[in-house]
């Protein structure tokens, strides 16, 4: 089985996790594909590169935004990706390193469970191209604090004007993130729904608002701006564009989802009390 593996190299386990991994890989059956940055932490590494062939499954080593930018690598290749968690939450992850070569010998045995979850499909104007989101798109302003006047149709139809530092759009996956931080709802996962949250509304009227995961929407930044180019659309929090005014951010439901592979039994509620202290604290240990 092609394994492929991607990684965050500041996290401080990940060059022995990797040489554990690809000293017990052969036994387990499970040839190891690593991204160049993972690679050189490899002595004498001699094996194949991630993209240089095909892949059955994607290992994420690292938090929850190496997992992000593993997912959006798996959907679009529509392979399972399985994340370690090095990090403080990792709340998208199955695994930690302590389990990770018994993670890896159960992707390899198909020992593992697929969560779909629905992906986001953004585009900047008319012609940029599509990017895809696993948590969250999301316009807002960089440089100066200042609120900035935005615009948000849902299927076409105006919803209403927005005073606020900008607006994101998230996937229920997405919804235990920034959203969350942002005063949105928590959606479990099988709900095929997105939510737009603004970002400190200028009004106590603007809720965050839950549509059908089928609507289409759209944002426009109403307000010319001193310094357009700090108008940003941002994409899981990694990658960005630049906005003009009056210009329409699309998000709609991708094609494909991404499968997010589990090889435990721990539960979404379960995950939610561990990992976000959900509940009172005398809950936590029942």
């Amino acid at each position: 089985m092609n394994v492929g593996l991607v990684g965050n190299r500041r996290y401080r386990p990940l060059v022995d996790l990797l040489a554990k991994l690809t000293a017990e890989a052969p036994r387990l059956g499970a040839r190891l594909l690593l991204e160049p940055p993972l690679a050189e932490l490899v002595p004498g590494h001699a094996g194949a590169l991630l993209d240089s062939e095909p892949l059955d499954v994607l290992l994420s080593l690292g938090g929850d935004g190496t997992i992000l930018r593993g997912a959006r690598l798996a959907c679009r290749r529509g392979i399972p990706v399985l994340g370690i968690n090095l990090g403080r939450v990792g709340f998208l992850a199955s695994a930690g390193p302590a389990n990770a070569v018994e993670a890896l010998g159960r992707l390899v045995k198909g020992q593992y469970t697929i969560e779909p979850r629905l992906v986001l499909a953004a585009r900047v104007g008319d012609t940029a191209p599509e990017a895809l989101a696993v948590n969250d798109v999301v316009v807002h302003k960089g440089g100066v604090a200042r609120v900035i006047r935005l615009a948000l149709f849902v299927d076409g139809e105006q919803v209403g004007t927005y005073s606020a530092d900008g607006i994101i759009i998230s996937t229920p996956t997405g919804s235990t993130a920034y959203s969350l931080s942002a005063g949105g709802p928590i959606v479990t996962p099988g709900v095929d729904a997105l939510v737009a949250t603004p970002i400190c509304p200028h009004t106590l009227a603007v809720r965050p608002l839950v549509v059908p995961a089928s609507a289409t929407i759209a944002i426009r930044v109403l307000d010319p701006v001193p310094a357009p180019d700090e108008l940003l659309v941002s994409i899981d929090g990694q990658a960005a564009a630049h906005l003009a005014p009056r210009q329409d951010v699309t998000v709609v439901r991708a094609t494909q989802p991404v499968l997010l592979a589990r090889v435990g039994d721990e539960s979404f509620f379960g995950r939610l009390r561990r990992k976000l202290a959900w509940g009172d604290l005398t809950d936590r240990n029942a």
